[in-house]
């Protein structure tokens, strides 16, 4: 087959990877996805996509396509529940209500299954020219040459080729043959727990669980679990996946049926259709960059699917990744610029981790231990009314790069825990505001850099459009005399849509303008 020289080989066609071949399209940049399936692959993971992420769609042109393909209907809803011990427990609380900080995005959350995700994704792909696709192939080594990367690949036939381009970037998951061959080590941390995952249908428990209304996951605490999940979601009407851990040596013709009876608290009928093991591990690439050669999704990290984490990182990585790449292939970018990514987007997959993933678990394990309503259950019931107060956990995150080199000021460092606020803050998402023609300041932001030059701000715009023009970094300003909630008169917005500097004196316009290009 005949292939137009990329600019970057993109390992791994999977959501992360189209992702990032239309982010870079987008921008002028032509890339080469090399995957080894030939067909989506049909297990209901990666499902809760948050504000955040569904931003990203519409600014790849897809978010009303992704909205049309989700399966489960307007009023099944898309929100969580936890409960205790069974999932018929009279002892339930809402849980992950990421609604709770819409006000703070310019789209709401969605959900629906990874591989309706990718289907879109595609489609959205293929309108594209600058966007070529190898499915079918299978990537053998990546390779840093100096002055440019190199991948070698087998094709379904055994032909074998090796493709050239500027960059590579590995989304080709946790088994990453982009990050072994690339010499990027990773850490690990076990739990030592053997996962499954079953997909199954029932029409039974969809009925037993219409007094939960407005519910598409079920997240069950039981005792025996010391912490960890026993997870129920919905993928249709009717259809679901489950996640839990199970004892080592079990197999695929253990009776999981009479598992999820126990679990549900009452047997139910039900069909069995996919049956898949895994190590509960959280893995986390030392490095996400090697030269030419990066890694992004779960070829960086990799954990147990606690919160829907997963694939909402992956993007956010390759949005973080894509205007830094393209920048440096158009002649306006910098290794400092590239390495960003790496200074950015690893320290705040470590507090995902951290601060979230593996601190629900702990925290599930502590409450367990500590509370049971057969020894007090007053004291269980206070306890377990006041948990999700506020729900906190969507609150926190917010992840935002203070501290990063590229933002100004340099105090803080990079981190998923934050807080919402409208406030333009150096280092955090921007928060969408009206102007005063009626239109959103999100939606005024674009592919390159944006400065918000807000009442007696206006009068400081000319110093950074000179500024842009002396350094060569394309510059789009927004002015308004209106007030906002964001609190400073000058707001420069990276192309990814998070605040590089926010303030009032342009004196040092130049020097923050370099500062966030990474010149």
């Amino acid at each position: 087959m005949s292939i137009t020289p990329p600019e970057v080989i993109i390992v791994g066609g999977g959501p992360v990877g189209t992702g990032l071949s239309i982010d870079l399209a987008q921008r002028g940049v032509r890339s080469l996805v090399i995957e080894k399936f030939t067909t989506v692959q049909p297990i209901p993971k990666g499902q809760n996509l948050t504000q955040r992420t569904m931003e990203s769609m519409a600014f790849w042109g897809c978010e009303a396509q992704l909205r049309a393909a989700r399966p489960v209907p307007p009023e099944v809803g898309i929100g969580g529940v936890t409960l205790y011990k069974t999932l018929l427990s009279p002892y339930h609380y809402d849980w992950l209500n990421r609604a709770s900080v819409n006000a703070f995005y310019s789209t709401p959350n969605e959900r629906l299954p990874q591989y309706e995700t990718e289907r879109v994704l595609r489609d959205r792909a293929a309108q594209l020219d600058l966007i070529e696709r190898m499915d079918g192939w299978a990537v053998e080594t990546v390779h840093d040459a100096g002055d440019h990367a190199e991948v070698t690949v087998n094709g379904p036939d055994g032909t074998r080729r090796t493709l050239q381009a500027a960059y590579v970037v590995g989304c080709d998951g946790s088994r990453s043959v982009t990050r072994t061959t690339g010499g990027i080590p990773q850490t690990l941390s076990d739990h030592d727990k053997l996962m499954v995952l079953l997909v199954f249908h029932s029409m039974e428990l969809h009925e037993m669980l219409r007094h939960h209304p407005g519910k598409a996951f079920f997240n069950v605490l039981n005792p025996e679990m010391e912490g960890y999940w026993q997870f129920f979601g919905r993928v249709d009407v009717g259809s679901w996946f489950f996640h839990a851990p199970v004892s080592r040596g079990t197999t695929e013709d253990f009776d999981f049926t009479a598992m999820l009876h126990k679990i549900v608290g009452r047997p139910f009928a039900l069909q069995i259709d996919h049956v898949g093991f895994w190590d509960l591990r959280v893995a986390i690439a030392s490095r996400y960059r090697a030269g030419r050669i990066f890694v992004a999704g779960d070829a960086a990290h990799s954990h147990p699917p606690y919160g829907g984490y997963g694939i909402n990182s992956g993007f956010e990585d390759v949005r973080n990744l894509a205007w830094k790449l393209a920048a440096c292939l158009q002649g306006r970018g910098s290794e400092a610029l590239l390495d960003s990514y790496d200074a950015e987007r690893r320290p705040v997959f470590e507090s995902t981790a951290r601060d979230f993933i593996e601190h629900f678990i702990d925290d599930d394990c502590r409450f367990l231990q500590s509370h049971d309503p057969d020894r007090d259950r007053a004291a269980f019931e206070s306890a377990w009314y006041d948990r999700n107060k506020g729900a906190a956990e969507v609150a926190a995150f917010e992840p935002n790069y203070e501290g990063s080199p590229i933002v100004a000021p340099a105090a803080g460092t990079p981190s998923a825990r934050g807080d919402h606020r409208f406030a333009a803050r150096a280092g955090h998402h921007l928060a969408p505001q009206p102007l005063s023609d009626g239109s959103s300041s999100f939606a005024r932001t674009g592919r390159d850099f944006t400065l918000f030059a807000l009442g007696d701000g206006r009068q400081a715009a000319p110093a950074f459009v000179d500024a842009a023009q002396a350094l060569g970094v394309p510059l789009t300003v927004v002015e308004d005399p209106g007030p906002t909630a964001y609190e400073s008169a000058l707001i420069l917005v990276r192309p990814d849509q998070f605040v590089a500097w926010a303030g009032s004196d342009a004196t040092s316009a130049r020097a923050i303008l370099a500062r966030a290009a990474g010149l």
